[in-house]
């Protein structure tokens, strides 16, 4: 920052003060050349002040256009504020109506606030969710517990949701990544190496599924089932139970599915959705709570651009992936570096590595045995900010040719019973 007085040696003629970056560029605008009424002065002559103010402005212009450049690549709108002309004031004496009525000028100009620089909100009404499926899924619910009062935003894949958020166009995503019943949801533990988003939070979600279907149909007229495939198979021996002996196809979500029958007038089909969706789309229960298992809880992971601060005033946890070493025992050496240190973990998961998918045995190439190439996720109880936590990944990042922590967030520690249809509704409510 420079600052050129009305008696410096440099210009004697102007008093230039530039603002620090973060103010709004409508405030350097106001730029105030003083005419020093001391006939001694060097370059008093109007002529030398006329030329200080046209070379000022000049910079003060080229300044203006690429600040204009900066604010549009942070999102900031700068159509309606075009740049004003230049308020180019000589300080006299005799004339402080012209300086008085700069100064009012200069005071309604609006300057940027702290909630101009924050970052989007952790919770709240502005907060935009991302979520794979339609209104009344299952992850919109969760979107709902994660973020109460947020504008949940759909998305047709799981892939779309996490383009939404790289793109700006959503704060957050939050998608499944395990059940207790059907187990991990592979394509998005994929995803998560595939993006560079972190994992700022979970959610645990109870799932209480009903069967679905037009009003006035009956149970015994169906010939089709449709849902989600973890769906389908979380409610596999129900079914069996309820005499369904009828065609079971796999879509894309729950919820999804009752749309589908609601807008095609589907009379001899029924999904499998939650009571939200039944309500969304004018759909009748025919069975409530159809899971085989009354524990059938899905946990969901929330997903930002950047990450949280991990903290050590509360549980936290941990989530890693990484490829190991060519060499024996080397998983178990991993996961020693945890053992050691009282370190427990929550899962782990291994995933096929894309890159190197096979490898042969021997060091020569001319073996026939193959072994694949593992990609591992491990989720364990500890915070980054935790020295056992740092010390354990240190040590673990000898024995890995690759290893990425893709977040540290707090543990989901609200309790839930069996899902029952007074819970499911105030759960789905949004």
């Amino acid at each position: 920052m420079k600052t050129l007085l009305p008696t410096s040696p440099h210009n004697p003629m102007l008093r230039y003060s530039q603002t620090p970056a973060r103010v709004t560029a409508s405030r350097r605008r106001f730029i105030h050349c003083g005419k020093r009424s001391d006939s001694s002065a060097i370059g008093s002559s109007r002529s030398d002040w006329q030329s200080s103010c046209a070379i000022l402005s000049s910079k003060v212009v080229s300044q203006e256009q690429s600040e204009s450049l900066l604010s549009s690549v942070n999102g900031h709108s700068n159509g309606s504020a075009d740049i004003a002309s230049l308020n180019l004031v000589p300080f006299d004496n005799n004339n402080n109506s012209s300086l008085a009525s700069s100064n009012q000028q200069s005071k309604k100009t609006t300057p940027l606030s702290i909630t101009d620089l924050s970052p989007a909100p952790m919770h709240g009404s502005n907060l935009r969710v991302a979520y794979q499926g339609v209104p009344g899924a299952y992850s919109e619910a969760a979107a709902g517990k994660a973020y109460p009062n947020c504008q949940a935003i759909p998305c047709d894949q799981f892939e779309v949701a996490f383009q939404a958020v790289e793109l700006w166009i959503a704060d957050r995503a939050v998608l499944p990544v395990e059940n207790s019943l059907g187990g991990s949801i592979h394509r998005n533990y994929d995803l998560l190496l595939r993006h560079r988003l972190h994992i700022v939070g979970e959610v645990q979600l109870p799932v209480h599924h009903c069967l679905l279907a037009l009003p006035g149909v009956r149970k015994e007229f169906l010939t089709r089932v449709i849902s989600h495939p973890q769906g389908l198979a979380q409610c596999e021996h129900t079914l069996t139970k309820l005499g369904l002996n009828v065609a079971r196809e796999a879509v894309d979500d729950t919820a999804g599915a009752a749309e589908f029958i609601a807008a095609n007038n589907v009379r001899d089909t029924a999904a499998i959705a939650s009571a939200r969706a039944a309500e969304i789309y004018g759909l009748e229960i025919l069975a409530d709570g159809i899971q085989d298992d009354a524990s059938n809880v899905t946990r969901f992971v929330m997903l930002a651009r950047e990450p949280i601060i991990p903290r050590t005033d509360r549980p936290f946890k941990t989530s890693i992936v990484f490829a190991h070493e060519k060499g024996t025992c080397v998983l178990f050496k991993v996961l020693s570096a945890f053992a050691f240190r009282d370190i427990s973990l929550t899962k782990i998961e291994s995933r096929p590595n894309h890159n190197v998918p096979i490898r042969l045995v021997d060091e020569a190439n001319v073996g026939t045995a193959k072994h694949f190439e593992y990609m591992f996720y491990v989720d364990f109880e500890a915070s980054m900010a935790e020295a056992r936590a740092q010390n354990a990944l240190s040590e673990v990042q000898e024995f890995t040719s690759f290893l990425r922590v893709l977040g540290s967030y707090p543990m989901d520690m609200t309790s839930w019973s069996p899902s029952s249809p007074s819970s499911s509704s105030s759960t789905f409510s949004l």
